[in-house]
C-alpha cells in the first residue's frame, strides 16, 4: 500500500510539472505571437505613414485644401483607370505616372545634393 500511495504521489508530481511546462511554452508561444502580431502592425503603419508622405509630397494635400473627400474621389478616379475604366491602357498609365514619379524622386535627391537637373 505504501509502494502505490508513493507511486501516485511521483505521478500527480509529474503531472503537476508536465502542467505547468506545457503552460510556460504555451504562455512563451503566445508572447511570440503577440510580437509577430506588433511587428505586423508596426510595417503596416509604416507603409500607411509612407504613401500619406507621398500624397503630401505631391502637393496635393494643400491643392485639395485637405478635402479628404475631393482626394478619395480623386484616388478612386485613378484606381478605375488602373482597373480599365479610362481611355487609355492601364499599362500605358502606369508607366507615365511610374516615369513621373521617379523624376520627382530624382529631381528631389538632385536638390538635396545641390545639383541643378537641365
Amino acid at each position: 500500500m505504501l509502494a502505490l500511495r508513493r507511486l501516485i504521489l511521483r505521478t500527480q508530481h509529474a503531472w503537476r510539472r508536465s502542467s505547468q511546462a506545457i503552460a510556460r511554452v504555451e504562455a512563451a508561444q503566445a508572447r511570440g505571437d503577440r510580437r509577430d502580431w506588433a511587428a505586423e502592425r508596426r510595417a503596416r503603419t509604416r507603409h500607411l505613414i509612407e504613401l500619406g508622405g507621398l500624397i503630401h509630397k505631391a502637393g496635393l494635400v494643400e491643392l485639395l485644401e485637405d478635402d479628404r473627400a475631393t482626394l478619395l474621389g480623386l484616388l478612386l478616379v485613378a484606381a478605375g483607370q488602373l482597373r480599365g475604366n479610362g481611355g487609355e491602357p492601364p499599362d500605358v498609365l502606369r508607366a507615365r505616372w511610374r516615369h513621373a514619379g521617379l523624376r520627382a524622386f530624382q529631381d528631389e535627391r538632385e536638390a538635396a545634393e545641390g545639383v541643378v537637373s537641365p
